[in-house]
């Protein structure tokens, strides 16, 4: 294999842990505001308490407390596997709805705890590295050819 294919190909992964990026700051900022808004009693084993919108995440917390960790687990490696594999085209569309989708759960909870303007705050962040991700991607497409 030559260098410049080597290059290319090398080029190619880096472009695509930066494209995941987003998706994957979203989602892990979306788990950790959920997780830390859980009520003290649902940490004490009152599964009751559970407090999540997304039935799967909802009903894998009411069976454990652990439930959260499985599904977000779960969910990070799909969001990594479809990313990175999916085609280019495929993966944007798909990684872009990550983003939107773990901007709206997080920013439910901050708009109800912390307020309007800091969830607004997180959208912008979230919309900043999502456009830059992209820009990048596609500067190392335009490299590539």
């Amino acid at each position: 294999m030559s260098d410049k294919n080597l290059t290319k190909r090398k080029t190619g992964r880096i472009a695509k842990w930066v494209n995941l990026t987003p998706a994957l700051l979203a989602a892990i900022i979306d788990i950790a505001v959920t997780v830390i808004h859980q009520p003290k009693a649902y940490w004490n084993g009152d599964l009751t308490k559970a407090n999540e919108a997304n039935p799967f995440g909802a009903s894998l917390m009411a069976n454990h407390v652990s439930g959260i960790f499985v599904i977000s687990g779960i969910w990070i490696v799909i969001i990594t596997i479809m990313g990175y594999y999916l085609p280019i085209r495929y993966s944007r569309y798909f990684l872009l709805f990550a983003v939107i989708a773990h901007s709206f759960g997080a920013s439910t909870w901050i708009s109800n705890k912390y307020g309007f303007w800091l969830a607004m705050a997180l959208i912008l962040l979230n919309t900043i590295t999502y456009i830059t991700a992209t820009d990048f991607l596609m500067k190392q497409k335009e490299i590539r050819k």
